[in-house]
């Protein structure tokens, strides 16, 4: 049976080392002027040891390059592709199609990987893009299982899933957050949170949306983290190429702890059946205790009814 791949993202440099003793097969990683909501910044320096670091060990390292691209960074594309791929970067994430056609130009052999977060929802658009030159698609979160195993099962291309972490719900490339000061004590208020994070309350709902801002705009985040610890059989089975651990506005502690568990239950799941089903919800259990209090775990949209 095809074991999926295990994919991180380090925080740092010290983060990815320890990212690679708990069982990490790949990491992205990058830059906020090229890619989106990552969870460290890695320089170009940065990038170049991880690269070597990620190959000592047999693991592959991709570069997200998944922003929205304006005229006046296109120019940039040429040369940020040139010292990836002149670095061995074993693929670049994208989402806007101005990286293709750069990567056409100055990398033809770079690996593509095709993420636009939300609209990869059915394998006519993934094979599209595989036609185009992508060689995974990143599914949206907002799939359930069924679409998730329908898409594997018919995609010429990998297919990615994240299986842990925060969801994206909204993005704009204005900075909203000083609005949201200026309304603040009406619909919702915004509080301070850890380092760039705030949390946007929602009372009717009595949910906390991470929000920041960064070079790309405002993000509004879920107020949950989706967890599959303990229902990855079907996708197993259907031999999904990846499963994404998201650490955004993580600590690298998190992100170290989150790995070894699901390093742990993958490699159950493939070699022994059983036993995963034996300790799966002690696994889950360990996850809840590790999570703060305002972020429960929960399973996302995988078990959600498709609406037509």
């Amino acid at each position: 049976m095809k074991k999926p791949e295990l994919l991180v993202t380090p925080i740092d440099i010290d983060n990815m080392k320890d990212l690679l003793g708990a069982g990490a097969d790949a990491f992205v990683i990058g830059e906020q002027r090229f890619g989106l909501r990552l969870a460290g910044e890695f320089s170009r320096d940065q990038i170049i040891e991880a690269i070597a670091l990620a190959h000592a060990q047999n693991k592959k390292v991709y570069v997200a390059m998944n922003a929205l691209f304006h005229n006046e960074k296109v120019e940039d594309l040429s040369d940020y592709l040139q010292f990836l791929n002149d670095m061995k970067a074993d693929a670049v994430i994208f989402g806007d199609p101005a990286v293709l056609m750069a990567a056409r130009e100055v990398a033809p052999e770079m690996k593509l990987h095709w993420n636009t977060e939300t609209t990869a929802t059915n394998f006519h658009t993934c094979n599209y893009w595989g036609r185009k030159g992508s060689k995974r698609a990143v599914l949206a979160r907002e799939l359930n299982m069924d679409s998730i195993i329908e898409i594997k099962e018919n995609a010429e291309v990998e297919i990615e899933v994240q299986v842990h972490g925060m969801t994206c719900m909204f993005q704009s490339k204005r900075s909203l957050i000083g609005h949201y000061f200026e309304y603040q004590g009406k619909t919702m208020e915004v509080e301070k949170g850890k380092e760039r994070a705030m949390l946007l309350h929602d009372k009717e709902r009595n949910n906390k949306y991470p929000v920041y801002e960064d070079e790309n705009g405002t993000h509004i985040m879920s107020p949950n983290d989706m967890c599959i610890i303990d229902e990855l059989e079907e996708m197993i089975d259907a031999e999904v190429d990846s499963f994404k651990i998201d650490g955004v506005l993580q600590t690298p502690e998190y992100i170290v702890e989150v790995t070894k568990r699901y390093r742990k239950a993958i490699d159950l799941c493939v070699e022994d059946r059983e036993q995963y089903e034996d300790i799966k919800d002690d696994l889950l259990s360990e996850l809840e205790e590790l999570q703060q209090d305002h972020r429960p775990l929960d399973t996302g949209f995988f078990f959600k009814e498709t609406v037509y």
